[in-house]
Parts: C-alpha cells; sequence; structure tokens
C-alpha cells in the first residue's frame, strides 16, 4: 500500500518556495493553479490550495485557519545533520518551537512552518528508536 501527503496551504508560491528550500524536494507535476506534487522524499508530496475560512467538507464545523495550529497529525523529517536542516529552514520561513533536545534514540527539534502546520525534525543516533525499544 502507498500513501500521499496533502499539505493544505493558502499561497502555493510561498509554500512551494517553503518546502523546496527547507527540505530540498523539488517540484513535480503541476495542477494549474490549485497544486503541485513534490518529489524526492520518501513519499509524494501535495500542496493543495484551499482558502482560510473554507471547510474541508459540509460536516466539519472547523475552517481552515493559517495561523498556528495543533493537529494530531503532522510530519516527521528524518535529516543526517539536524542543526544544518534547522538553519535551513528557518532561513525559509520556519518557526521553532522547541530547540534541539537530545535523547537515547537522538536529537529532536520541535517547529512551524508558515502556514501554521507543525513538524518536527529527527537526527537518530546509534541505534536510533532501537536504543528505547523493548525486546
Amino acid at each position: 500500500m502507498d500513501f500521499l501527503v496533502n499539505i493544505d496551504v493558502d499561497d502555493l508560491d510561498a509554500a512551494l518556495s517553503f518546502y523546496t528550500r527547507a527540505f530540498e524536494l523539488r517540484a513535480g507535476r503541476r495542477f494549474g493553479a490549485d497544486g503541485v506534487e513534490l518529489l524526492g522524499g520518501p513519499a509524494p508530496i501535495y500542496l493543495l490550495v484551499k482558502p482560510a475560512g473554507s471547510a474541508a467538507t459540509p460536516q466539519v464545523r472547523d475552517r481552515r485557519d493559517y495561523r498556528r495550529h495543533w493537529t494530531p497529525v503532522h510530519l516527521d523529517w528524518v535529516v543526517h545533520d539536524l542543526d544544518a536542516a534547522l538553519a535551513r529552514a528557518v532561513a525559509v520561513g520556519a518557526r521553532v518551537e522547541k530547540a534541539p533536545a537530545t535523547h537515547a534514540w537522538g536529537r529532536i527539534a520541535l517547529l512551524a512552518d508558515p502556514f501554521g502546520h507543525g513538524f518536527c525534525l529527527l537526527q537518530f543516533l546509534g541505534r536510533g528508536y532501537d536504543e528505547i525499544c523493548d525486546a
């Protein structure tokens, strides 16, 4: 089974600039003014233009809001050099919400993109999550 990642944004050009520069992705197919496919990771990412204030479905009362918001689903970007990835992401508009911390399994920094979506940068150390995994 494959999966796709969709990220709602209100400004396609700004999102394309952020995601290609912060994570070294490249644009694939364009879908007119409504979206663009990003390639270079383990799964394609689709930036989809959805206006602020719009609803996902008629049944959803909450409206899209591109200020910082919380969602139980977010992306963790696994990187080889957390400090370099953090500097690159911040340089193109990410906001650090928690500075890098070191754990038995590796390092993590918590950030938000310019569209209010939270994400983490992870750098595994040693055996990664196996360092804390019960046999």
